[in-house]
């Protein structure tokens, strides 16, 4: 009998260490080249099934093209900040949405950082279960002396 009430107990928590969590992002308005508008997907990589978009560019590269190119800290070098980027890239491997989520404390330096992420449009597409799909990508940034570095 106890053999039975623990196989009962233990098989509904067994299910659960092995089911895969899947995170649907919430995509408020239409965003243009969405394969799919109500399938828009945060991947983990934690999880077997789950790979999220790459770019075509190393993050270190992405570091350099935003360090060069985002002229507010050239003239501000000893400027401290942290942010938050969220881009959308859709089953084909197109980046279709690229916006500043937690904002610097200047938007002239959240314009230049979106101007520049906008231009990598080279991506693998994000796969859940083999399948490209949309999928949501966060990057976190902090800039400390001028210089901005992906996390």
């Amino acid at each position: 009998m106890k053999k039975i009430i623990l196989t009962l107990l233990l098989t509904p928590v067994s299910y659960f260490l092995f089911a895969q969590f899947v995170a649907k992002a919430e995509i408020k308005g239409k965003v243009e080249g969405i394969c799919d508008q109500k399938n828009v997907y945060a991947l983990f990589e934690m999880f077997a099934d789950q790979k999220q978009a790459v770019c075509a560019i190393t993050a270190p590269e992405i570091e350099k093209m935003l360090n060069d190119s985002v002229l507010f800290l050239k003239d501000n070098r000893g400027y401290t900040d942290k942010g938050m980027v969220s881009l959308i890239i859709n089953c084909k491997g197109e980046l279709v949405k690229c916006e500043i989520d937690n904002k610097t404390k200047t938007p002239l330096l959240d314009e230049q950082i979106v101007h520049v992420l906008k231009t990598l449009t080279s991506w693998k597409a994000g796969k859940l279960k083999g399948k490209s799909v949309d999928s949501l990508r966060l990057w976190s940034f902090d800039i400390a002396d001028g210089k901005i570095s992906l996390k």
